[in-house]
């Protein structure tokens, strides 16, 4: 399996989005400070993930979310930042 995520970070109020084979690793490595790109941001907390059978679809995912923007991609599936924001603020 492969996953697209979404991550927000709390204290630096900004989304990353990633792919990967193993999201329980990453989040982990994310918030651990092993990743250059979020090293300053953790905790990380998961707003979404979708789950592929292939690398391609994945990574297919994560350009468009990247292209758009991670919050006007979850406007367009109707996800509800802000209630999500509130249970885990």
């Amino acid at each position: 399996m492969f996953y697209t995520y979404i991550l927000y970070s709390l204290s630096k109020c900004k989304f990353y989005v990633g792919q990967t084979n193993d999201i329980n690793d990453r989040i982990i490595r994310h918030n651990s400070g092993n990743v250059k790109s979020t090293k300053y941001g953790f905790p990380w907390k998961i707003v979404f993930y979708f789950e592929f059978d292939s690398r391609a679809e994945a990574m297919d995912l994560e350009n468009k979310i990247k292209k758009r923007g991670a919050s006007r991609f979850l406007e367009s599936m109707n996800f509800d930042f802000n209630e999500w924001l509130s249970r885990h603020a």
